[in-house]
């Protein structure tokens, strides 16, 4: 992982960039700005294995994910497909592969994620917002599913994708691969919030202060409750899972912590770091 010093001026050429705040925060920058931070697979590698060692941390509490220059991602290099397109079956399938190994270790990051979507974000780069807890877009984005328009389709980042926004929605923009702005993108629920590009950086910066607020275990709780319970019957089972998780999480230190600073109308031990 690159611990990038903030006071150092010499630009990267890395094709991922990681910082690490004295707070705990991981701000990862995808750094290929002059192919729109597309990525191909040393990039996907790269990225994957920086989650992964970001998510292992215990120090880090949030990740923040952006791209550098004017957009977030456009998705797949084309260097990178023309070489798939000599694949054969068995080449493709552990390619693939790495891709949706990639957002699968996003979405199922222990720590709260936030994208900022600075710019244009088509295939891939679509995925992986929606597989951030909380995106905020610059109001210059621009966001499209272009897969059929090169007679492929958007599969490794499709549970991600109709999960954020729904079938109904992913009915028209898997089909019709048209681009769509960021407004749109928070109507359908792909984004949470839009602000001015000038905004972008402030906003999130605002978002992660609120998160650091909140208990480190607690919220990695709460993302594990989720994925729990959406899309489940409430049943005697989910009833008794939820029961135990709170149990469980009223019993934890941080729990005690958490309530105890409360009642005695201090900062909890977290929050002051």
């Amino acid at each position: 992982m690159n611990n990038v010093n903030n006071d150092n001026k010499t630009p990267s050429t890395d094709a991922v960039i990681c910082q690490i705040s004295a707070s705990g925060v991981a701000r990862i920058t995808l750094n290929r700005p002059e192919i729109h931070n597309a990525f191909d697979d040393v990039l996907i590698g790269d990225l994957t294995t920086k989650l992964e060692t970001l998510n292992a941390d215990p120090a880090v509490r949030v990740v923040i994910l952006t791209g550098a220059g004017k957009s977030f991602s456009a998705g797949a290099d084309l260097n990178w497909m023309k070489r798939m397109a000599g694949y054969d079956h068995a080449e493709n399938l552990a390619d693939s592969r790495g891709l949706a190994r990639l957002m699968k270790t996003l979405n199922f990051c222990s720590k709260p994620t936030i994208g900022l979507v600075n710019g244009a974000a088509f295939g891939g780069g679509v995925g992986l917002a929606a597989c951030c807890d909380i995106v905020i877009a610059s109001d210059r984005a621009s966001f499209c599913l272009s897969e059929v328009k090169l007679g492929l389709i958007p599969a490794v980042i499709s549970p991600y994708v109709i999960e954020a926004i729904g079938i109904s929605q992913a009915r028209r923009y898997f089909l019709s691969a048209e681009r769509f702005d960021a407004a749109t993108a928070q109507a359908i629920g792909l984004v949470h919030e839009v602000v001015s590009s000038d905004d972008l950086t402030a906003r999130g910066d605002a978002m992660t202060k609120l998160l650091l607020a909140n208990g480190p275990n607690a919220m990695t709780a709460a993302k594990s409750l989720i994925s729990a319970v959406a899309n489940k019957p409430i049943d005697d089972d989910v009833i008794d899972d939820t029961a135990n998780r709170i149990a469980h999480q009223r019993a934890s230190a941080e729990g005690r912590e958490g309530v105890s600073a409360f009642l005695e109308k201090r900062p909890a031990k977290w929050s002051e770091k």
